[in-house]
């Protein structure tokens, strides 16, 4: 039984249970190993009850072993006067705010402690979604109560509200003549109770201090189902638009960008952040290394295989499109140059989705099964998706 330092609790073996590792130093201070390799001190004690305790000091990683060390001394003094450390720590976090709760789970997720699909941290993309949720819905609504009072009740107002568009405002943002405008309704509403009820299950599981989550079970307003598919006249429409942009040099690289979703079916942010190393055209795939679901290999038809063949790859980024003023980032006009490209025409409500789901439409139309359709999209259901798929099948590619 070692005494325990940073060393000893980075060299601990992993095994298929959770194991502890006890201070030879410090009677009552250890170090719990999970098979994931999370490590977690604590200090055990007996308090004036003669009732065993177990109080988890912090993660290795946030807390040193020096600081663990210290609070469980500073635990154990406690002990000692009468006191019961863990039972006035708990007094104190059901005395919480809603406020306090959420501040407590974004400090979680900047740090990528929060998992979100397949058991990865969230996406930096999805972070900044939940950090705009929690600032302008949650803690506005909810932020004054005390977690341990919030009912389902409380949840269900607060969405309805929501719903309502009483959060509704608009925000300058850090870019140039950037603002932000939240607008509430069916959308916003439902995914914010998915979030709250994510926040709730944190307090719950992490903290301890509630037992029932009040956000589950709560009724949540049906999202619109996006219908909308090009028609094979909005397809010819959209390629006489796409051509009379091209003929400006400000839109080139945006024309090529919108064709490739519109033949891939890829989502907007995977082509516009696609990498030239992900650009497999000898396998007719794209390779990428970080989309929704992770890992993802997609079939190239062959009009973007003879695209990208033709097309010389900038040296001075990694990225397929790269940006105007930082060569080393993705484009970033592309939000702006769509909206000038499809003002005042007859596809003014088209959206990069439409695309995705038009692509999909066909690919039903043409009798293609729901598996290869998954496949074509990305879609986790689709095996296709897998890292461990290295050559596409014939069919697969033929279908794209």
């Amino acid at each position: 039984m070692p005494k325990l330092t940073k060393t000893v609790v980075d060299r601990a073996d992993l095994r298929d249970r959770q194991y502890t590792i006890w201070c030879s130093d410090l009677k009552g201070f250890g170090v719990f190993v999970l098979p994931s390799g999370t490590r977690t001190y604590f200090v055990d004690y007996r308090n004036s009850n003669n009732v065993r305790r177990r109080m988890k000091l912090g993660r290795h990683g946030t807390v040193t072993a020096e600081q663990a060390r210290t609070l469980a001394i500073q635990a154990l003094a406690d002990v000692a006067k009468g006191n019961d450390p863990l039972e006035d720590r708990n007094g104190t976090r059901r005395a919480m705010s809603v406020k306090e709760l959420c501040e407590l789970y974004m400090a979680e997720l900047e740090a990528g402690r929060i998992l979100g699909k397949g058991g990865r941290p969230k996406k930096a993309s999805t972070k900044i979604t939940d950090l705009g949720r929690i600032t302008r819905h949650i803690i506005p609504l909810l932020g004054s109560k005390r977690v341990t009072h919030v009912t389902k009740a409380d949840v269900t107002a607060m969405m309805k509200d929501i719903m309502a568009g009483k959060t509704r405002s608009t925000e300058r943002t850090n870019k140039l003549r950037g603002k932000s405008i939240v607008r509430g309704g069916l959308g916003a509403a439902s995914r914010t109770v998915g979030l709250l009820g994510g926040i709730f299950t944190y307090a719950r599981d992490e903290l301890g201090i509630i037992e029932c989550n009040p956000a589950h079970g709560v009724r949540k307003p049906k999202d619109a189902v996006r219908k909308r598919r090009l028609s094979e006249e909005e397809y010819r429409t959209l390629g006489r638009i796409l051509d009379k942009a091209a003929m400006d040099p400000r839109y080139t690289r945006t024309v090529d960008i919108i064709r490739l979703i519109a033949m891939s079916g890829c989502r907007r942010g995977e082509i516009i952040e696609a990498k030239a190393a992900e650009i497999d055209t000898a396998g007719s795939a794209f390779r990428f290394e970080d989309t929704k679901e992770g890992q993802s290999v997609r079939p190239m038809g062959l009009p973007i295989v003879e695209y990208f063949d033709e097309r010389q790859m900038g040296e001075d980024s990694v990225y397929v499109f790269p940006g105007e003023r930082n060569p080393e980032g993705p484009f970033g006009s592309f939000p702006r140059h769509w909206e000038k490209i499809f003002a005042d025409t007859e596809l003014s409500d088209l959206t990069a989705h439409t695309l995705r789901h038009s692509f999909a439409s066909i690919a039903n139309d043409l009798g293609f099964t729901e598996i290869t359709i998954a496949a074509l999209l990305g879609h986790a259901s689709g095996s296709i998706t897998s890292r461990y798929v290295h050559t596409l099948d014939a069919a697969l590619i033929m279908a794209a």
